[in-house]
């Protein structure tokens, strides 16, 4: 990697302490958030895995400035050899790229030495998506809680709309236009997209605004839709919790991502167009999209290897 010889600031003579890593990398955050309006979590993720990346230079005795595309290469061996999945090894080289990227907007660096860097193959990071029978099993599931109301009309909501977690979370009030059949969702990016509602996933809401939300706020005021027991807006984590108690009583491993995946591959199983879905999403890429094709393109196999009679 090339280093400009009178770059516009000292960053570089202070990259090369881990303070100075410390203070580039606190940079670069503040890059991602304020120019590229990414997410909070986005934000932290990358903050992680370069911090990660920066750790395993310093053991090279290489400064954040000056890696190569040889020592980013050395490193995602290592986390590969260490047990990390694709979709994991993929994220850490996204954030490695992003940096780069950066520093040569910021002239701090002439070559981007991940240019020519190929991400490991990504099929693997689909889950497997629920198939017809088990999704409609999920959906009927009861769950002994207080907050069964609440938390069915978050369960149908993401299949029936393929929303991420952070997503559901951020839902107020005024985003759902039940008339219409549709939400505004903010997604990645902080990208707005407006994305169908069926009628079971609206009579599902109404029922928890009419029967438990006002009872949650208790004469308080609040914008967001879902809340939690204490009557402040749904986290994450309450999230994840509420979806394992629904795939532990229906005997399913769930996650958000793969209620995502389902409706990804339902809708193209049913014969939706590959633009529609990506727009459904919230993809900014329809590259990303195409990924679930495979999983189409699986089942179709499967279906033509039962029924051809010359498949056999």
């Amino acid at each position: 990697m090339d280093v400009l010889d009178n770059p516009p600031d000292t960053t570089v003579e202070k990259a090369k302490t881990s303070s100075g890593c410390r203070t580039l990398l606190k940079q670069f955050v503040a890059y991602l958030s304020t120019e590229k309006g990414l997410s909070l979590n986005t934000v932290a993720s990358y903050s992680r895995d370069l911090q990660g990346f920066f750790n395993f230079l310093s053991e090279l005795a290489r400064y954040c400035t000056s890696f190569t595309r040889e020592d980013i290469v050395n490193y995602i061996g290592r986390l590969k050899d260490a047990g990390y999945s694709t979709a994991s090894l993929c994220r850490f080289i996204s954030s490695i790229r992003g940096l780069c990227r950066y520093l040569v907007v910021e002239k701090i660096i002439v070559d981007n030495p991940s240019e020519t860097l190929r991400a490991p193959r990504q099929w693997e990071r689909l889950p497997k998506a629920l198939s017809l029978g088990d999704t409609m099993r999920l959906l009927e599931s009861e769950v002994k809680s207080k907050m069964f109301i609440r938390d069915a009309a978050m369960l149908e909501l993401m299949y029936a709309s393929g929303l991420r977690v952070s997503e559901v979370i951020a839902i107020k009030i005024n985003d759902v236009n039940f008339e219409g059949g549709f939400l505004r969702v903010m997604g990645k990016g902080s990208r707005e997209r407006v994305v169908p509602m069926n009628n079971r996933a609206s009579q599902r809401i109404r029922e928890y605004m009419l029967e438990l939300r006002s009872l949650l706020l208790n004469d308080r005021q609040s914008p967001y839709l879902f809340l939690t027991g204490r009557g402040r807006p749904m986290t994450r984590q309450r999230f994840w919790q509420t979806l394992k108690g629904f795939g532990d009583s229906a005997n399913i491993k769930l996650s958000p991502h793969v209620l995502r995946h389902t409706f990804a591959t339902h809708l193209l199983n049913g014969g939706a167009d590959l633009r529609s879905v990506q727009k459904m999403l919230g993809h900014s890429d329809i590259a990303t999209t195409q990924i679930y094709t495979k999983v189409s393109s699986d089942r179709i196999k499967k279906v033509y290897q039962a029924h051809h009679p010359r498949a056999k």
